[in-house]
């Protein structure tokens, strides 16, 4: 078991404005074109990543992270580059693991809601009728896929890092359904998560505490520690 898990949702990305608002205007196009893998932060984004950064540098030093693994994608990756930097700290190298990457949506990756419905037009039904847990985009996956897939991460997590302090930078979706997984939550369970405590924000920590034998949940989606916005 390890000692701790701290989860970081990367910073604010392009897409994370540029689909907000091409949906909120119905457009066919967001500004934002490329691989999802690919997506920059913004510069706002940065500035989390630095906040984060601040964060870990006013940890005690006996609650520093001992091992640092972030989803494979650039939004990750540069959040965590950033933060270490800004730290000033001699953190550990991280490490990617293609089990943290972000919900693969397949054919409707980097699609507007408006694109999805142009082009697939029976999606809608076929999303209704699966059930929003195991709906599964045209190539993508499911929640439930992403749940496997953070189950096999866990047990390598705790065979590989016992008693280590650990931080994990990647999604919303691996946020959330790392909580499914550790605490065990059925679906309508997460849903309630969501109804409390809002969407997993950008440059967010949450952080369980595994001093007891088992994971135990600490804090969620907290972002006292960013700038005011």
């Amino acid at each position: 078991m390890v000692a701790e898990l701290i989860l970081v949702r990367h910073g604010q990305s392009l897409a994370n404005v540029a689909f907000t608002a091409a949906n909120a205007e119905g457009l066919l196009e967001a500004a934002v074109s490329g691989r999802d893998a690919e997506v920059p932060l913004t510069e706002t984004g940065e500035e989390q990543a630095a906040a984060v950064g601040k964060w870990l540098a006013a940890l005690p030093e006996e609650h520093r992270p001992e091992a640092v693994i972030t989803s494979p994608y650039l939004r990750a990756r540069e959040t965590w580059r950033i933060a270490a930097a800004s730290s000033g700290l001699d953190l550990p190298a991280p490490r990617t693991d293609d089990r943290l990457v972000d919900r693969l949506m397949g054919e409707l990756e980097l699609l507007t809601h408006a694109a999805v419905a142009a082009r697939y037009p029976d999606e809608a039904a076929r999303r209704a009728e699966a059930g929003e847990f195991e709906y599964v985009p045209p190539g993508g996956e499911s929640f439930a896929d992403i749940a496997i897939r953070l189950k096999s991460f866990l047990d390598d997590l705790h065979t590989d890092h016992a008693g280590q302090r650990v931080i994990v930078v990647a999604h919303d979706a691996v946020v959330l359904m790392m909580r499914a997984v550790i605490e065990q939550l059925s679906w309508d369970e997460v849903l309630e998560v969501e109804r409390e405590a809002g969407n997993v924000r950008n440059a967010s920590i949450t952080r369980f505490d595994g001093g007891s034998g088992e994971l135990t949940l600490d804090r969620y989606n907290v972002i006292d520690h960013l700038p005011p916005t």
